[in-house]
Order: structure tokens, then C-alpha cells, then sequence
């Protein structure tokens, strides 16, 4: 009798596009494993990061506004979760693997930085010009997740995460969806936190994007998506139709320089940064006051490569209180 685990590879052979990337012929781990009677690879690095660490933490970083006044404004993780549900809904209807699809959304940011894309600028100023949210996220699930023994993700999972932003283009179509899917996550609901922080309305994106796209948040949403599922139907590629995607750059070049750059925005960054900066210093000089996590591979990898990789797991949260123990003076109290 089969296993489930069986039953699902079967299935995969049965239902998927000759496109997409099926379990069975996984590149694997670089730890070799016990395969599961009840998951398949991709199921099971899904389930390794929704329960690691840094997947938690993704709750209290910056995704665009830091330390917003308003419990609706989204977070890393909400965006995570965001991106997910979309990539999925291309990777069904393309018949690509879903679990693949899923895991790597999942784990596409877990290496940001505290205070969003401002933490990413300061660890580039601080520790070296080519640090990147995208390559911590895969030294975060190689390296520094178990205490030090990483997450032991299959090679596409973990080729996905690290191609998902800017030129990099991952190996795998359902890698590829990931990186649309969070270009169209963020500009929608970066749109969305901006209205509802009163520097942007709707009516402000110009008229011919909204003509395009939609209205509405969900509309917009839907032609975005609804172009790659039509564009990429039965073809070795993920795009959208031309006419979508030249309005989907100009709207994402829109809220750069009407959003990304407003002094509401902005208005703490300079704060943030001096602040990781202080705490850099800091730890440099003391890094035996790390976790042992970190200290431990001081000799080995370098202090400031491990001072770096402690301020990129902490939140925004954690960030601010360990500042104000070793900067604010205490009150005295009888």
C-alpha cells in the first residue's frame, strides 16, 4: 500500500505542467534526510519555516511605516503572508507545484532587517556594501536558524529565496512567481498603508496607471494577476501582458517617489539608523555580550560578520529595548 507521501508524487506526475518542478526530481538537501510517509520535501521545508524563529520575528519588523501609530498597518509578516497567498494563486492556476511555491514565499524575507529597508541601508554602511535582506534570508535558513545548524532546505527553496528580488532570476518558474508575487503584494498594500497615513489617495495615482490596473486595491490586484496566469499559460516563463507590466513598474516607480521617500515615511529612519549603528558598535566591541549563538562563531567568521547577523534577526521591538538597556540611563528608584 502507498504511503501518502507516494500518493502526492504520484499526483504531482499526473496533474502539473511539463514546466513545473516536481518533488521527485529535487536537487535535495545538502544534508541528506529520511524522506516522510506523510510529506513530500517541499511540505516539509513549508512546515520548517513557519516554525522557525525568524519566521516569528517577522511580526514586529518594519515593512514600510516603522513603529506605526495603528494595529492595521502591515508588518513583515503580513506582507509574507500576502505574497503567499498570490504566489499560490498563480502557481494553481498554472499547474505548477504549489509546495514549492508556498515554501519559498514563506521564506523569501526571513533575513530582513529591523526597521525595514533603512535596517538594510545601515548594515550596508555598517558591515559591507554587499549585504542584502535577500542573501541574509538564505544565510538565515543555511547558517543561523537551529541554534546554528540552519533549516536543511532542498536547493530550489532555497534558490527561490535568494533570486526573489531585483535582477537575480531564480531556476525554477514557481521561484519566479515568488518574485512577482512580491512585487504585486507590496505595491498594493504599500498603497494601502499610504492612504491610510494620509500622504497618499487613491485618486493621486495618475489617471492612466488606474485606467490600466483598477480602482481598487483588489482590482488592481486581480489584473496583475490575472495577466501572468493569461501570459504564462502553458509557456516555460512567467510575465505579464506588456501593457500591465509597463503599468505595474510605472506605479511601483510612482510610489518611490511619492511614498517611499515622504518625510512620513522617512521621518524615523535617521533615528533607526543611528541607533543600529550605536548598537553595532557596541557589540564589536563587546561581542562576548552576544547570544551564544552569535559569539560562538566569532572566531570563525569575523566580529562584525557576527554583530551583523544578530541586529539583522532582531525587530524592530527588540532593537529599540536592547538600545534604551545599554544607552538610556535607568531611573533610580528606593
Amino acid at each position: 500500500m502507498k504511503n501518502m507521501c507516494e500518493i502526492f508524487l504520484e499526483r504531482e506526475k499526473q496533474t502539473l505542467s511539463p514546466y513545473a518542478c516536481l518533488t521527485s526530481s529535487t536537487k535535495g538537501r545538502e544534508n541528506p534526510i529520511a524522506p516522510s510517509d506523510i510529506r513530500t520535501e517541499f511540505q516539509r521545508d513549508r512546515d520548517r519555516i513557519i516554525h522557525c524563529q525568524s519566521f516569528r520575528r517577522l511580526m514586529n519588523k518594519t515593512q514600510v511605516f516603522l513603529a506605526p501609530k495603528g494595529d492595521h498597518y502591515r508588518t513583515r509578516l503580513t506582507h509574507t503572508l500576502e505574497v503567499t497567498q498570490i504566489a499560490r494563486i498563480i502557481a494553481r492556476a498554472l499547474r505548477l507545484n504549489e509546495d514549492l511555491t508556498e515554501a519559498a514565499a514563506l521564506g523569501h524575507d526571513l533575513g530582513h532587517t529591523p526597521f525595514g529597508h533603512s535596517g538594510e541601508y545601515a548594515m550596508q554602511e555598517l558591515y559591507s556594501k554587499d549585504f542584502t535582506h535577500y542573501k541574509q534570508s538564505l544565510r538565515v535558513v543555511e547558517k543561523l536558524e537551529r541554534n546554528g545548524a540552519g533549516l536543511n532546505l532542498t536547493w530550489e527553496v532555497r534558490d527561490a529565496i535568494v533570486n526573489h528580488t531585483g535582477k537575480h532570476m531564480a531556476a525554477t518558474l514557481e521561484g519566479v512567481i515568488v518574485k512577482f508575487a512580491d512585487r504585486i503584494a507590496y505595491i498594493n498594500h504599500d498603497i494601502d498603508d499610504a492612504c491610510r497615513a494620509g500622504i497618499l489617495c487613491t485618486e493621486e495615482i495618475p489617471k492612466e496607471l488606474r485606467e490600466v490596473l483598477g480602482e481598487t486595491h483588489s482590482k488592481r490586484i486581480n489584473t496583475m494577476v490575472g495577466s501572468i496566469i493569461q501570459a504564462s499559460a502553458d509557456k516555460n516563463e512567467i510575465k505579464m501582458a506588456d501593457e500591465v507590466w509597463q503599468a505595474t513598474d510605472a506605479l511601483r516607480t510612482f510610489l518611490f517617489e511619492n511614498v517611499y521617500t515622504s518625510p512620513v515615511a522617512k521621518s524615523e529612519d535617521g533615528r533607526a539608523h543611528e541607533l543600529l549603528g550605536q548598537l553595532f558598535r557596541y557589540f564589536v566591541k563587546n561581542p562576548d555580550q552576544m547570544p551564544e549563538t552569535y559569539f560562538r562563531n566569532v572566531e570563525e567568521e569575523g566580529v562584525e560578520r557576527c554583530v551583523c547577523d544578530f541586529l539583522s534577526g532582531m525587530t524592530d521591538r527588540y532593537a529599540i529595548e536592547t538600545y534604551k538597556k545599554l544607552f538610556i540611563p535607568h531611573v533610580w528608584s528606593n
